[in-house]
This record gives structure tokens, sequence and C-alpha cells, in this order.
């Protein structure tokens, strides 16, 4: 039996993603599933790694549960609603950056926080809980608070709770809202890891330091700040410190380079790295999933492949 627990929360979606002679390859990802993807690929076995959503009864929804399932992420903490399905997004590529359009009008995931029972069980006895800032952005703001609540409950309980800010303007209904939403799901986080060009458009932070400052006020004990090709700035354990990122030949997608980073991150601390060199092997990966296509590398943990 597993000893230790790791549970993500947010929406998995359909993906459609570029392949060759345009066409589009069907799969499924979405920020916080693609972290507990990769998570499971690199914490032990004494590590459970689950999901917590909500999708439909349909059978898109069936396949999903059946991928999970498949590629050995818990499904005991996914909600099914009758009437609802799973939502959909639409990767286009330019020069290895990526855009999207989505289709989630009917998704059950934004009714993934409204029973705070559910989210209480769902959450008991794990030892990290980890979701994003989209996680926040698709739920209303009385389902956003019952949320951050159930997390703060579960972190008073001994959980370790960490936030992938992962700042996405056009889920918010406006400035004001996302950045309290934001700043919410920070005060509830022990680790936080944002993204320098996104705080700085969404708060105005002239430099990293500002966002490590930001972030340490609302009671996140570390914060990590991707900075691009730039060195990332770390905070932890009352220490500040700069790490070089691994320098990318080519970016053929960038998709899931911030969620494979923070996969990277939690699951060295979750087996002993100090949190400089987390960083390191974080960077790393992220550095080689940008190299393929897709949210999700199955190759670079094929047999002999080194993660």
């Amino acid at each position: 039996m597993p000893e230790h627990s790791f549970l993500a929360i947010g929406e998995c979606m359909v993906e459609l993603a570029p392949d060759r002679d345009g066409l589009f390859r069907m799969g499924f990802a979405g920020d916080t599933f693609n972290c507990a993807w990769y998570a499971r690929r690199l914490l032990p076995e004494t590590w459970s790694v689950g999901y917590a959503t909500a999708v439909g009864a349909d059978a898109v929804s069936d396949d999903m549960l059946a991928f999970m399932a498949t590629e050995g992420i818990a499904t005991q903490a996914i909600r099914r609603i009758e009437g609802r399905t799973v939502g959909l997004y639409m990767i286009a590529l330019k020069d290895g950056e990526r855009s999207f359009s989505y289709w989630r009008g009917q998704a059950a995931a934004k009714a993934m926080a409204d029973d705070p029972d559910w989210l209480d069980r769902a959450f008991a006895g794990r030892d990290l809980l980890h979701l994003s800032g989209i996680t926040l952005a698709i739920l209303a703001p009385e389902a956003r608070e019952r949320l951050c609540a159930a997390l703060g409950r579960a972190r008073a309980a001994g959980a370790r709770v960490s936030f992938d800010t992962n700042v996405r303007p056009r889920l918010w209904r406006d400035p004001e809202e996302m950045r309290a939403g934001l700043m919410l799901g920070a005060s509830v986080a022990d680790t936080v890891l944002p993204s320098f060009d996104e705080e700085q458009a969404a708060f105005g932070d002239a430099s990293p330091g500002a966002t490590v400052a930001r972030y340490r006020e609302a009671g996140a004990t570390t914060v990590v700040v991707k900075n691009g090709a730039a060195p990332i700035r770390l905070w932890a354990e009352g220490a500040e410190a700069e790490i070089a990122p691994v320098p990318v030949a080519q970016v053929v997608d960038s998709t899931a380079a911030g969620d494979s980073f923070a996969a990277g991150f939690l699951a060295a601390r979750a087996t002993g790295a100090s949190p400089p060199e987390a960083v390191a092997q974080a960077a790393a990966l992220a550095a080689r999933v940008i190299g393929q296509r897709g949210a999700l590398a199955p190759g670079l943990f094929a047999d002999g492949a080194e993660p």
C-alpha cells in the first residue's frame, strides 16, 4: 500500500493537438492533470497519485477515466454529474508557442466544488495537494471560496498545498477578480509556482523579487518564479537563490512546460531534494518536455530514457 498521497485538483479536458498533414491527434490533458501525469512517473510507488475533478456520465467521460487509470492516476476523488460532459480544447502552434481554443460550456469540472463535504472527503489524508489558477478561474466565486476553504482545512490537518498560478486572463471575468482569485489561492498554499511574465502583466511586478515578496506576504513558505530563459528565482527556507534553466536549442511545443516543471519540483522535494536541487531537476524535465509535441511526453519515460 502507498505510504503517501499526491492529489491534483482541476480540470482534465479532451485535447486536440496538431499532428502531421493538417490532422489533429486526440488525447486527454489539462494543466493540473498534466502535473499529476508527470508526478506519477517521477514519484516512487510508495506514493499514490490521484486526480480530483468532476466529469459527466457520458462515453467521453468514461474514456477519460479509463485513460487516467491506465496511466496510473487514481480516480476515486472524481465526481460524476448527470447531464454534463468534459471540456475540449484545440492547440494551435506557431514557432513552438501555443495558443488555445476552448469549448467547455457543459464541463462538469465547473461544478467540482459545489459540495464542501465531498471536498473534505477527497482531501482527507493527503500529503500533497496541488491546484492552479485555472482550477480557480473556471469556478463561480462562491465555489472558489469553498474550494480554498477546504484546502485550508486540509492544510491545517497536515497536508501541504502547492499552487501554480497559471494566469489565464480570458478565463476570469475581469482583472480585479483575477488578481483577487490568484491571491486567494496563494493564501492557502505552502508553495507558489508563478511565471514572471504572467505576474508582471497581472500585478505589475517590477521584478521576480517583487513576485516573491508578494507571495511571501500571502503566506507561502516556498516561491519559485520561472522567467523564460532567464534565471529562476527561488525563495525557500528563508533563503533566496537564482538557478539558470537548461538551455533549449529548439522549442517544438511549449504546452505543459510549467506543468512538468511543477511535477519535477514537487516530486524532487517529496523525495528529499533540497530546493535548489529540485529547481534544477524541474527545469531539466521542462526543457525536455518542450522538445516534444503535445502536453504529455511518454517517450521521455520509455525504458532506458532519463526522466
